[in-house]
């Protein structure tokens, strides 16, 4: 968790008065004596609620260290430590000096011991922390470590980078919210560069404000906006079937349709784009070149979107050919409201991911190929050079990652494939993996409860992206179980061996006659949002995979608490395929789309306003720091209260459940009353480079209307910084093929059946009942499979074909005769 709490500027001055009154009268009581005001080696005078022991430096051990500190680090560098004297102190006789002359990873650095020498820690508390320094390399990061009851020490995060100083400079930050099962921390300044690092007179000081006298629970009489949230449905419909959903950094919401899973449409050569502004409530329509159904897309670093793929063709009548991906790519520019075609991909995606790496590059990986066989070709697009890089420069791995697959960049550039994905069932022997792009190498991570039925679930990087936990919620697969679970998985990725555990299950809804889940029943195509006070919003969703049975349930998931509160007003719309659900900068939440199995749309628009609006008056962001935002730097903002915490979140890019770069980024702040300094990452995997919403949040969780800045990638003033972890995540799978390179004979692999095309209402995993039958079939359907081999069939889901005509739940056996339907084929879409 990293909320902070209120600064307290009163309750911090009656410290400093009070600190300010002892050390008078300790001056006045020596003076009176005749004493200096400090002996030879004595601390130097500081409040009495430092928490550090021996802050100073001041005693040593009998090794000659200072009493209650260590050296500390990880890596291969080339190091000295040296306890200095009176010369190279801030102030009394000692202070600790590291020398890096030489580094290959890691860092050095000087810490309180992790025993009973470590300041003990409160949970709920902040805490301020500060240092005397002095360094030649702008490559220093004020790290923090816990203590966790459960699992002990723990690395926790970094609260800034610390610009060079070539004299004494004072350093502070506040720490997040000290967790749940935390009794101790340590801290201390990290040198992980080449040069020199001299740190004195250490300082913590818990900042916390008593909280208020507790009031009476405002959900207690449940039905009032500030316990459940209001839900509103805009007048206006969409005019087009929003399949994508992007917010751009104006402020605005791209709606993608192309032909909207519409034939009719795709034939006639009808393509749509629409640019929604939620505050006018108007639309801009926008000339589309060609079918973005189910393409990718994702934002680029200079607010732009970068759209690739997209669909070719439909599948043939018979289901016995797919969709085909398309190769073509655009770019969209919210200045002109255009599409801007860029160079081809190496080959066609349909069902593309889309991960924007640390460096402004994106990496898209999987889906279908024009000839509807899954794409196994992984694309690289160079934003340095604005295109696609050719198939020899863009590394390799020769995996099928299977359609949208949810790539999530991790803190040291890798990928996690949460498992999350489209249609079917997962993929590899667990269905989860890490994926070392620039190694190859693909190392499976096991604990994802039943991974074949992640069929649209939703995962994301939980807030704040520093500490790499991954939730994946929902989902369904009707080829293995007829209702999607409520499963909820969680996965730290510090961990020295990260695996999935159990977390709570999704809270039931109630479907659309007013009956309630009951039993295992879960959702499929749910929503998941990240809010500014760094909660989760989880919305929508049905109980099947072929869009059918709405789930009407909404709940805030708090990442804190690892707990669901269900007690929110439902979307009265309903929200299943082909549905998506966005953050706008005011704080509200916007939802689009539903596509049930009868082909309809329902293009109305609802939005969605959290509790927290309904908590008081909101604090205002009243001025932010100009210009681009570098990575490890200090950024000036002020507001008009106190603030407890801040944040910079992506805006979304969302489509099928899918939406792998959405994060919140803790900002830690220094505060002096309602000026606040906010300290960025210097590691742009943490926070990609784009625009991001910045807002702040107060005691009582009331969020501010967000501002938007860009952050890099220009003017970086410090080395990434990487924390060390799952260090053996490096071995790659059976079967994957690491080499850079062309690979003739890897041009695409069969898609195994449910991705694409298949009716699995009928018979097994293995089974493809055609989605659409043959419009010029004459004879039963029944008659239609048998010839190709079908027996009878299971049917686990809607008869929709009618096959089992005397519902004994098999399909085409002896009771359903020879027509199981008549010879009139009924006309229904795919699964896109």
């Amino acid at each position: 968790m990293t909320s902070h709490h209120p600064y307290g500027v009163h309750h911090l001055s009656r410290r400093l008065q009070r600190a300010k009154v002892r050390a008078l009268l300790l001056v006045t009581a020596l003076l009176a004596t005749g004493l200096a005001v400090l002996q030879p080696g004595a601390q130097p005078a500081r409040a009495a609620d430092d928490l550090v022991s021996n802050p100073g430096l001041e005693t040593l051990d009998g090794d000659g260290f200072p009493r209650c500190f260590e050296k500390a680090g990880w890596g291969d560098q080339d190091v000295t430590y040296t306890v200095t004297g009176a010369d190279q102190a801030h102030s009394g006789d000692h202070a600790v000096r590291i020398d890096m002359t030489r580094r290959a990873g890691g860092d050095r650095k000087t810490m309180m011991r992790q025993d009973a020498c470590a300041p003990k820690a409160v949970p709920g508390h902040s805490y301020d922390l500060s240092l005397w320094y002095r360094s030649t390399s702008p490559d220093v990061a004020l790290t923090l470590f816990r203590h966790d009851t459960r699992a002990g020490w723990v690395f926790w995060t970094d609260l800034k980078t610390l610009p060079q100083a070539g004299s004494y400079t004072r350093t502070e930050v506040r720490t997040p919210v000290v967790p749940d099962n935390t009794d101790q921390i340590t801290w201390g300044a990290a040198l992980y560069g080449v040069g020199t690092l001299i740190t004195d007179d250490y300082s913590m000081v818990d900042m916390t404000v008593p909280p208020p006298e507790p009031e009476p629970d405002p959900c207690a009489p449940a039905g009032t906006p500030d316990c459940r949230g209001q839900w509103e449905v805009k007048k206006a419909p969409a005019p087009l079937r929003a399949i994508h959903t992007v917010l751009l950094h104006t402020g605005k919401v791209l709606l993608i349709a192309g032909s909207g899973n519409d034939e009719e449409a795709f034939r006639a050569g009808t393509f749509k784009t629409a640019v929604y502004d939620p505050v006018a409530e108007t639309f801009t329509d926008v000339p589309t070149p060609d079918d973005f159904f189910c393409a990718g897309h994702v934002q680029l670093p200079d607010g732009r979107v970068l759209v690739m793929g997209g669909n070719k063709d439909y599948a043939s009548p018979d289901g016995s050919v797919g969709y085909r991906g398309l190769k073509v790519s655009y770019v969209f520019d919210p200045a002109t409201n255009r599409y801007t075609r860029i160079n081809d991909l190496n080959a066609g995606h349909w069902y593309p991911s889309a991960t924007e790496l640390g460096n402004g590059d994106v990496l898209s990986l999987g889906g279908l190929g024009e000839d509807s066989a899954g794409t196994v070709v992984n694309e690289h697009y160079s934003a340095a050079r604005g295109r696609w890089l050719g198939i020899g420069d863009a590394k390799q791995a020769w995996t099928f990652w299977g359609l949208y697959p949810a790539m999530i960049l991790l803190q040291d550039g890798r990928l996690f494939y949460t498992g999350s994905h489209v249609f079917g069932g997962g993929l590899g022997t667990t269905g989860a993996s890490v994926y070392d792009y620039d190694k190859g190498t693909v190392t499976e991570i096991p604990g994802l409860r039943r991974k074949d039925e992640r069929d649209q679930s939703m995962s994301l990087l939980l807030p704040p992206a520093q500490d790499q936990k991954v939730l994946t919620l929902g989902g369904g697969n009707h080829t293995v179980a007829p209702d999607a679970h409520r499963l909820v998985d969680l996965i730290d990725m510090k961990a020295a061996s990260p695996r999935y555990l159990p977390g709570p299950d999704l809270p039931q809804g109630t479907y659309a006659d007013g009956s309630r889940q009951k039993g295992a029943e879960g959702k499929v195509y749910a929503s998941a949002v990240i809010l500014p006070d760094g909660k989760v919003l989880e919305t929508g969703g049905a109980l099947h995979t072929y869009r059918e049975d709405p789930v009407f349930e909404a709940s805030l998931y708090d990442p804190a608490t690892n707990t669901f509160a269900s007690h929110l007003a439902t979307d009265p719309v309903p929200r299943t395929y082909h549905s998506s659900s966005v953050l706008l900068p005011d704080g509200r939440v916007l939802s689009v789309g539903d596509n049930p199995a009868n082909g309809s749309f329902d293009q109305r628009i609802s939005v969605f306003s959290p509790p927290y609006l309904f908590k008081g008056a909101r604090p205002r962001i009243t001025s932010v720091a100009p210009g681009t935002w570098a990575y490890g730097s200090t950024r000036r903002i002020t507001v008009d209260k106190p603030v407890v915490k801040a944040s910079l979140i992506r805006p979304a890019a969302v489509t099928h459940s899918s939406d792998p770069n959405q994060r919140y980024v803790d900002l830690p702040m220094t505060v002096d009353g309602t000026t606040i300094d906010l300290s960025l990452t210097s590691n742009p995997n943490l926070a990609p480079p784009g625009w991001y919403m910045l807002s702040v949040v107060d005691a009582a969780g009331v969020p501010s209307v967000s501002s938007w800045v860009r952050v890099g990638p220009q003017g970086q003033v410090a080395a990434a910084r990487v924390q060390r972890f799952a260090d053996e995540l490096a071995a790659p799978r059976p079967g994957a093929h690491p080499q850079h390179g062309r690979a003739e004979e890897k041009s695409g692999v069969t898609v195994p059946e449910g991705y694409d095309g298949c009716d699995h209402a009928y018979g097994d995993v293995g089974q493809c009942v055609p989605w659409t039958f043959p419009r010029t079939e004459t004879g039963g359907r029944c008659d239609w499979l048998r010839e190709r081999g079908f027996g009878p069939l299971r049917v686990h889901g809607r008869d929709r074909h009618r096959l089992d005509t005397d519902r004994s739940g098999v399909a085409c056996d002896r009771g359903d005769g020879g027509g199981g339907g008549g010879g009139g084929p009924g006309r229904g879409r795919g699964y896109h």
